[in-house]
């Protein structure tokens, strides 16, 4: 059911799913807002030097979309900014009550500037880098002007523009977490499609074709067809470019959610390793065109394409999913269950190990998001999820969540 109008224009500032898909739009909105923001507030506070409140927006938010990687800069920033005055007015308190040449002055900010440049590189990093730059901002007129006014008031507009730089990501929030989640499930989503491209041949011929050599031949087909290769290529790149993009979300979603940096790698590796399987299954499957297998274990490869294809789709619509829905086992299905799967030729073999193979990747995907669960569930917004579930409660049934 197409939405109202109003509800489509309204939908990218509330609906979190659909901010996903309009990210680059409403960062670019974000950030016009951002600096309008930081030019009134010059404007209020009168300040000098307050081009530096929108250029600390500009540097928090010009290349940063999700809060999580906006919140560690904007930290890092008031932090370095905050040492870096304080080490300034260490400065300017023994340059006026201990220093008696300027050279010793220069001496001392410059043994300073050391330590700082060395702690930056070791442990600080950013904030370190901001440190020193703020305290050679307060410094470095010395001579002409020992109080440093003009570098202090640099600073404080510094701390203005990271303030607006976060408020206005409280207005249009991009969360880490949630891109993750979207990604990871979109990414689900396509290999399920691509999985199920050559059970659907299988399943189709099983009702009117007899030699099972017939039946793997509708998959050639799917794969040598030019028209269908080039989709078949151009899937795979997209699915490759949302796997790269998760990886920029891993360290703030672990900052939003509080899982460990590690079990998100061990994620994004599984993640990878079920794409690449899924891969090899898809180039394994035209070469059993002229191989014959026998209507058991026939059986046994369709209720497996059917199976996986399933539990793709289901952690998929539970990545996405508002609601608490638990992860449920991939399948039941074992291949111990069908001696007769080592009687075949070695290709069948093969493409079987794969599909266990598969299935065993599934399953730990699975229990990772099932254990790590409650924590994105939490980081991506009660009030999200609340509303959600209202909706879900009114309704009977899961929101479809695209437009």
């Amino acid at each position: 059911m197409k939405l109202p109008l109003w509800q489509r224009f309204t939908a990218p500032f509330i609906e979190p799913y659909v901010r996903y898909q309009h990210a680059d739009i409403l960062h670019a909105i974000r950030l016009g807002m951002a600096v309008i923001l930081a030019l009134l507030v010059n404007m209020l506070t009168d300040l000098p030097h307050g081009e530096w409140t929108t250029i600390t927006v500009f540097i928090i938010l010009g290349l940063l979309q999700y809060q999580g990687a906006i919140y560690t800069k904007a930290k890092e920033r008031v932090l370095g900014t905050l040492l870096g005055i304080g080490a300034a007015l260490a400065v300017l308190w023994f340059s006026h009550n201990v220093g008696a040449w300027l050279w010793v002055d220069y001496a001392l900010i410059g043994l300073l500037s050391g330590i700082i440049g060395y702690l930056a590189i070791r442990q600080l990093g950013y904030t370190g880098l901001l440190t020193g730059i703020t305290m050679l901002m307060i410094v470095s007129d010395l001579g002409e002007n020992s109080i440093g006014a003009d570098g202090i008031y640099r600073a404080l507009n510094i701390l203005l523009g990271t303030g607006v730089a976060v408020a206005v990501t409280l207005i249009l929030p991009l969360k880490s977490t949630l891109m993750w989640r979207f990604l990871l499930g979109s990414n689900l989503e396509a290999c399920s499609s691509l999985y199920a491209g050559v059970g659907n041949h299988i399943e189709a011929t099983d009702s009117g074709v007899a030699n099972p050599s017939r039946q793997m031949h509708s998959v050639v087909l799917l794969a040598t067809d030019v028209p269908v290769d080039k989709e078949l290529v151009t899937s795979l790149q997209q699915i490759n470019k949302r796997l790269l993009a998760v990886r920029p979300h891993i360290a703030a979603t672990a900052s939003e959610s509080g899982i460990k940096k590690e079990t998100l790698e061990t994620i994004q590796r599984t993640h990878r390793n079920i794409i690449g399987t899924i891969d090899l299954l898809l180039s394994a499957a035209p070469r059993l065109a002229n191989i014959d297998i026998d209507e058991e274990n026939h059986t046994l490869l369709i209720h497996y394409q059917h199976e996986l294809t399933q539990a793709m789709q289901h952690m998929a619509a539970v990545l996405r999913s508002p609601s608490d829905e638990m992860f449920r086992p991939i399948t039941r299905i074992a291949v111990s269950e069908y001696p007769s799967v080592q009687h075949l030729a070695f290709e069948w073999q093969g493409y079987f190990w794969l599909t266990q193979t598969l299935q065993s990747q599934l399953q730990q995907l699975s229990d990772l998001l099932q254990t790590t669960k409650p924590h994105w569930f939490a980081a991506s917004g009660l009030g999200y999820q609340r509303r959600e579930q209202r909706k879900i409660k009114q309704q009977g049934r899961e929101k479809d969540l695209h437009l």
